[in-house]
């Protein structure tokens, strides 16, 4: 976990110094367009998507993961610690909350992937490798 963490930190200071949360962080209009990067892969939008870094579904994805990487160190510190860290226990809903909590994080962090390695596959087998 601590590796998970420090990994983490290390990342959001990498985005913040070197500006690349710009093309990372959604935009006002990113969750429209989302659905048109999502009927596109799945067929149902057949115009080619705007080029960029990241299309706006990525954008929210991304920014969804570094949001859940928090919720799973503050969540996983609430049920390491619960006496020490009363306090925080407590914020989150208690002992039992703080584990379910923790746990749908991890269900969503493989969701996501899962839904991250098909895609790379549906690009194309040499972006996998």
């Amino acid at each position: 976990a601590w590796v998970f963490t420090l990994n983490g930190v290390a990342y959001l200071l990498y985005l913040w110094l070197s500006r690349e949360w710009r093309h990372i962080l959604p935009r006002r209009e990113s969750w429209g367009e989302a659905l048109r990067v999502v009927g596109h892969d799945l067929g149902l939008y057949r115009k080619p998507l705007p080029p960029g870094k990241y299309n706006h579904a990525q954008r929210i994805a991304y920014t969804s993961v570094m949001v859940m990487g928090v919720g799973m160190v503050v969540t996983g510190l609430a049920i390491y610690k619960p006496a020490q860290l009363t306090w925080l226990t407590v914020m989150l809903g208690g002992y039992q909350a703080a584990r379910v909590e923790h746990f749908v994080l991890t269900c969503l962090f493989v969701a996501f992937f899962l839904v991250h390695v098909a895609q790379v596959i549906r690009a194309g087998w040499n972006n996998f490798r």
